[in-house]
């Protein structure tokens, strides 16, 4: 027998080009303050960017199509009193956004149609609970209106938005600093990093951790850790050494990693940002260059590497596209740059003409599976799943109404009927466009410093 040398892989060829400077946006002043975040969040239709405020926090609202230089005047949402420390766009409505900031509050806004026309100021709710500074925030990925927000109080809370209420709080588990939580695929459990150098994993209706690694890294520097697909829990962080590392856990058993792998002896904290769709990973670093990219598979090493980006600009931060943000019938996104923010197109080449199913499996749609009262009763629904064939065609965006809390009645708001989406069926003049079917994109802002 011969013995195969090469592993096999349709993302063994991924490589990633960057876009244009006039292409991009431009003079945008990139908040400098000391926090961890990614400092940027985008969705199909805006990106986020937390930037440099006098007097309080604000974060830019920029519609993608819209490039060129952005003047200083350009209207920003600020309403929260100090430095905003994280931000994340809901996933089941484009127009709404959340913010957690040093002011210890966590506040939800609703977007304009076509943008700010002005400074936005109002949020549509104020979420109030946390005793120190607020830097994390992350919607669920399958029910309406539940926000998860984490502070420096070593507390995180659980909020139904339509409601203003916490209804969930975890003060007991953390004994310092959060660095990191992530929601698992159907938002049952969540995975978080702490200071004390644990790797949880929660339950978090329950109120109990289900699993735990003690020194998950050795390091002092932060860790990060996400949920995957599969349910393994995928870490970054430092050895004791101060080498970075990533590694690959199962939950059921955590004494030992399926995998560890050191990388570099550089100082960036490593962001993990993960497509569910295809099982790769993309590693940002806090100060770096460049970003990589491996695939996780459940053959040895299970955490497999792919390829390096090199830019020439130190990264400050970095969002990343849902793959419904993809136009699979124009592939036109690409277009939509940034300047300090530089978009980054991952591609795989293929040579046929016909769509690439293996490349574009269905993915996340933005409707919910289930709503607040629904998961907080214990119920559990996986993502409602959208096909990118035929392009996706939004539905109309319902305005977030929140629920007065001083109602004697409290009875579940009516349940609005959604809009229907409509997939529209492949023209003649579509079903062979060439950059449809041959490119595989998957889009990266990294924020380059100011």
């Amino acid at each position: 027998m011969i013995r195969r040398v090469v592993r096999q892989s349709k993302f063994r060829h991924v490589f990633g080009q960057a876009v244009k400077n006039d292409q991009c946006y431009d003079d945008i002043r990139v908040s400098r303050v000391t926090w961890d975040s990614a400092f940027c969040a985008v969705n199909p239709k805006f990106v986020a960017i937390i930037v440099e405020a006098s007097g309080g926090g604000a974060f830019l609202v920029l519609p993608l199509q819209k490039t060129g230089r952005i003047d200083k005047a350009y209207p920003t949402v600020c309403g929260h009193t100090g430095p905003v420390l994280d931000i994340d766009w809901c996933p089941h409505n484009d127009h709404v956004i959340a913010s957690g900031s040093e002011d210890c509050t966590v506040m939800v806004w609703q977007i304009p149609e076509n943008g700010l026309v002005s400074a936005l100021s109002e949020p549509v709710v104020v979420l109030e609970g946390h005793s120190k500074r607020v830097g994390i925030v992350t919607w669920h990925p399958t029910a309406r209106n539940v926000l998860l927000s984490a502070g420096c109080d070593n507390m995180i809370m659980i909020w139904n938005v339509g409601t203003g209420e916490p209804l969930i709080t975890l003060d007991d588990m953390h004994p310092d600093v959060i660095f990191s939580v992530s929601w698992n695929r159907n938002g049952s459990l969540i995975c978080t990093a702490c200071k004390d150098k644990k790797v949880r994993v929660i339950d978090p209706r329950k109120g109990k951790i289900t699993a735990e690694k003690d020194k998950a890294h050795e390091g002092a520097r932060p860790m990060r850790a996400i949920f995957l697909a599969d349910g393994n829990v995928f870490t970054t962080g430092f050895s004791r050494m101060s080498e970075r590392q990533l590694a690959l856990w199962n939950p059921k058993s955590m004494d030992e990693p399926i995998s560890v792998h050191e990388m570099d002896t550089s100082n960036g904290v490593l962001l993990p940002f993960y497509d569910p769709d295809t099982n790769v990973v993309y590693l940002c670093g806090k100060g770096d260059s460049s970003i990589r990219y491996f695939e996780i598979t459940d053959e040895a090493p299970y955490v497999h590497y792919l390829n390096t980006f090199s830019s020439k600009e130190p990264q400050r931060g970095m969002g990343y596209m849902p793959k419904r943000g993809l136009d699979v019938n124009k592939c036109e996104i690409a277009r939509n740059e940034l300047l300090y923010s530089q978009p980054i197109v991952m591609t795989v080449p293929r040579k046929s003409d016909l769509f690439q199913d293996d490349l574009y499996p269905d993915t996340a749609g933005p409707d919910c599976a289930l709503e607040a009262e629904d998961w907080f009763d214990g119920k559990n629904g996986d993502p409602i799943l959208i096909s990118l064939k035929h392009g996706y065609v939004p539905g109309k965006n319902r305005d977030l109404k929140v629920v007065k809390k001083n109602v004697l009645d409290n009875k579940s708001p009516k349940k609005v009927e959604e809009t229907t989406t409509v997939q529209k069926p492949a023209s003649p003049q579509h079903t062979r466009v060439r950059t449809v079917t041959q490119y595989y994109e998957v889009y990266h802002f990294t924020i380059k410093l100011y």
